[in-house]
């Protein structure tokens, strides 16, 4: 199974207490944070990266329900299970594409099934996933790239990083910025043997990797011959930790 970093989200602290334990009961679960509303769990969102949200419904402010929709609509959509002492918000729930809805008291049982059913992926789901992968299909050399010049093709060799921005993709290169009309997730899976992700707004390629630099509580990947220092997520960190060390031998 899968390391999975977890956030909770619940206005009430007996609720998010009793999440936290069952989850360091688990293997495989890490708990990133919590958040007692909506506003506070998306800026965990967007600070933590996690796996899998687990929300309530009913809390001050915006709903569970609207928070979910929310999530659901960003491009790499956490895993969401529904953890409320309300049952007959199912439906609305299951609407906002949540892998599960618990009923309070959760117990660990319910929540390992819970959280073991969405790592498991249906028969159209592996399909997806092996034409995605790109088996057998090489990795362009050049990217297509639309700028104030015209088209151009950019060496992807000569990229240091890929920064996701709104609805565009900033390849930051050895002749400046480029924007590119394609999704950070598609050129993750495409130049999978190149680039690794640090962040979920960023990937970086390998060959340029020189180190990683602490800035306040979090910490940046140093990159040769740039000036770009992107953000490594909580998540992803011990595994960059390895790579550079790997990388520096």
């Amino acid at each position: 199974m899968t390391e999975l970093g977890v956030l909770i989200v619940d206005d009430e602290p007996l609720a998010r207490a009793r999440l936290a334990r069952q989850l360091e009961a688990l293997d495989h679960c890490t708990l990133l944070g919590e958040a007692v509303d909506a506003q506070t769990a998306l800026a965990q969102v967007e600070a933590l990266d996690p796996d899998l949200v687990l929300l309530d419904i009913e809390m001050p402010g915006e709903s569970g329900l609207a928070l979910a929709e929310t999530l659901s609509a960003r491009e790499h959509p956490p895993a969401m299970i529904f953890c409320t002492a309300h049952d007959e918000f199912a439906l609305p729930a299951f609407a906002t594409a949540a892998a599960g809805y618990l009923l309070k008291p959760v117990s660990r049982e319910q929540l390992s099934a819970a959280i073991e059913k969405l790592q498991r992926l249906s028969k159209p789901q592996r399909r997806l996933a092996t034409v995605d992968s790109g088996q057998g299909s090489p990795s362009r050399r050049q990217i297509k790239a639309v700028s104030r010049r015209g088209v151009e093709l950019l060496e992807v060799g000569t990229i240091r990083c890929l920064i996701a921005d709104s609805k565009y993709v900033v390849a930051h290169h050895e002749g400046g910025e480029t924007i590119l009309d394609e999704s950070l997730k598609d050129l993750e899976q495409e130049f999978a043997d190149t680039f690794v992700r640090v962040h979920r707004n960023a990937l970086v390629s390998r060959r340029y990797i020189a180190g990683l630099s602490r800035d306040g509580g979090s910490y940046r990947v140093l990159l040769k011959d740039s000036g770009e220092r992107p953000q490594v997520s909580r998540r992803l960190l011990p595994e960059i930790r390895q790579l550079v060390e790997e990388l520096g031998r």
